[in-house]
């Protein structure tokens, strides 16, 4: 069971391979939040449907206080995603903002984003090729990479020129 945040949902829904998360993952599970904001989303997004697939599961998180500690530093999605992952210890936690990812990995979280997906997909058989993936999130999801990740991403898959 992996718990996301809601970047790895709508960029990968945006570019048409948000099945893949059901794929490499199986179910996902995601804080009140997450939903709110994928649902809000969807107003604007016609690749995101208003509510989740059958596999992923919706969860309130228990402890409120660390929720309230968390949207110090973060939103309330990421809040939630990162103390839902502390109560359920989930195999990673789906997350791209970097912040997000900080906090959560001090915390004892582990964390995988939409890149790492993307690059087990491949090594699972699943995509050909992350090469047009990542074009196609820069170019239609507005995806924010460097350069520098961009490369040592190709790099990691065997893609690089």
């Amino acid at each position: 069971m992996v718990v996301s945040d809601t970047s790895p949902i709508l960029n990968l829904a945006l570019i048409g391979q948000l099945d893949l998360l059901r794929r490499i993952y199986g179910e996902l599970l995601i804080p009140d939040a997450v939903r709110a904001e994928l649902r809000a989303l969807a107003t604007r997004y016609v690749e995101l449907s208003p509510d989740p697939p059958p596999w992923v599961s919706t969860r309130r998180v228990g402890n409120p206080r660390q929720v309230e500690a968390l949207v110090l530093h973060l939103d309330s999605g990421e809040s939630e995603a990162i103390a839902l992952a502390l109560e359920t210890a989930p195999e990673f936690l789906l997350i791209d903002e970097h912040r997000g990812r900080k906090l959560a990995t001090r915390l004892g979280v582990r964390c995988i984003g939409v890149l790492g997906t993307l690059a087990e997909a491949k090594r699972q058989g699943l995509v050909p090729a992350v090469r047009p993936l990542l074009d196609a999130l820069i170019l239609r999801a507005g995806f924010w990479m460097s350069a520098e990740l961009r490369d040592r991403v190709l790099r990691q898959v065997r893609e690089a020129s």
